[in-house]
């Protein structure tokens, strides 16, 4: 049996040497940061420096980075709060988001009235910016402009400079979930009209469970729920120090390696794709994950031709195998409806196919990549529809 994790987008391995800091820290810097005794002293200058090192790296101020437990719950932080604090009364958004944003906002169209409208798709997954700029200047309220900037299941990569300009234009608030680009990509927040931002560790091999928001000093918002005066009165609750502190590592690692590890993800998805288009089976492209200019380096999502009703076997099969991939978002584990990103861009036809996300990291190999094709031909064969 094999042994090939291809499901990077969902979590990532965490680098060696964040593991080690973080057990460092877990040993010797046990106090509460809000103590004002020396162990808790240690712990909240711990705290500091991995806010230093994460704005530095952001190009923001140190004030503007808040820790959370990762892109979820950053995610209902913004969103909810600008409801709250903002006076914001429509929020502009996508259907193909993370269900973080879609459940929220379902949420609060339907509990506090808040208008939403939906920005228009191609069938690629692209946004129309047309459309969004016909629904900014028809705005007659207070508005949140919503949309992610690698979307996670087909790697559409999001204009995010138009949009920020757009915003700006008609002075609305910008959050952009930026979970599969920080880490992966320079973000210098400086250069865009971005309100809010949100990131989560274990996208760039960092640990689960923490995360941060950007948010900008020119937006006050009030707490996300109530208890201490823990990051600013923001966010309560005693921070995880170990975890803030690998968070901070495993971004700086990122950073300083971006350009050497891009380049070999970047072979890794080519030689993918035309190791796929050499089967001649009738494998097609989901999104513009095949397009190397308009999506994110680390994914490829595909349509192969077996019948959706075979798909929890097909899975099985590759899990046996010792493969590691998955339909769609993690998030929607265990549910039959499948991925509602492929749902709202895919016609009938093609829907009916199952459609897999490989995502590939510094730990993927080409030799890995060779054996996934031939048992991606292998269950093609076997299961191809005779019509």
């Amino acid at each position: 049996m094999s042994n090939i994790y291809m499901d990077n987008a969902a979590t990532t391995k965490v680098r060696e040497e964040v593991s080690d800091s973080m057990i460092s820290v877990l040993k010797n810097n046990y106090g509460n940061p809000s103590s004002s005794h020396s162990y808790g002293r240690s712990a909240k200058s711990i705290i500091e420096l991995s806010r230093n090192e994460i704005a530095k790296t952001l190009n923001v101020k140190n004030s503007e980075i808040i820790f959370t437990s990762g892109g979820t719950e950053g995610d209902n932080l913004i969103i909810r709060n600008s409801i709250k604090y903002l006076d914001v009364k429509h929020i502009i958004t996508s259907k193909i988001e993370h269900h973080a944003v879609t459940h929220t906002v379902d949420d609060l169209q339907e509990n506090k009235k808040i208008k939403v409208s939906y920005v228009k798709l191609s069938s690629d997954g692209t946004i129309d910016y047309d459309d969004l700029e016909n629904l900014l200047s028809n705005s007659n309220n207070k508005t949140l402009v919503s949309l992610m900037h690698i979307n996670n299941e087909i790697g559409n990569i999001l204009d995010i400079s138009r949009v920020a300009d757009l915003t700006k234009k008609y002075s609305a608030y910008f959050h952009s979930d930026t979970v599969q680009s920080i880490g992966h990509y320079e973000m210098d927040l400086k250069k865009y009209n971005i309100d809010f931002v949100v990131a989560s560790a274990h996208k760039f091999h960092g640990p689960k469970g923490v995360g941060f928001v950007y948010i900008n000093n020119k937006t006050k918002l009030g707490p996300f729920f109530t208890g201490g005066m823990q990051e600013k009165g923001v966010r309560a609750g005693t921070e995880c120090v170990h975890n803030i502190f690998g968070m901070s590592e495993a971004l700086k690692h990122s950073t300083n390696n971006l350009k050497k590890e891009k380049t070999y993800i970047t072979k890794l998805k080519k030689y993918f794709i035309t190791k796929l288009i050499k089967l001649n089976h009738n494998i097609t492209f989901n999104g513009k994950s095949n397009d190397f200019d308009n999506s994110t380096y680390t994914l490829v999502n595909i349509s192969i031709p077996i019948k959706k009703n075979n798909a929890e076997l097909l899975m099985f099969k590759l899990d046996l195998k010792g493969i590691a991939c998955s339909k769609g978002s993690a998030c929607q584990s265990g549910s039959d409806l499948g991925s509602h990103v492929l749902r709202e861009i895919q016609n009938n036809n093609k829907n009916q196919f199952i459609s897999l996300r490989f995502s590939f990291s510094i730990y993927n190999t080409e030799k890995e990549i060779d054996v996934v094709v031939k048992e991606i031909k292998k269950l093609i064969i076997k299961n191809q529809d005779p019509n």
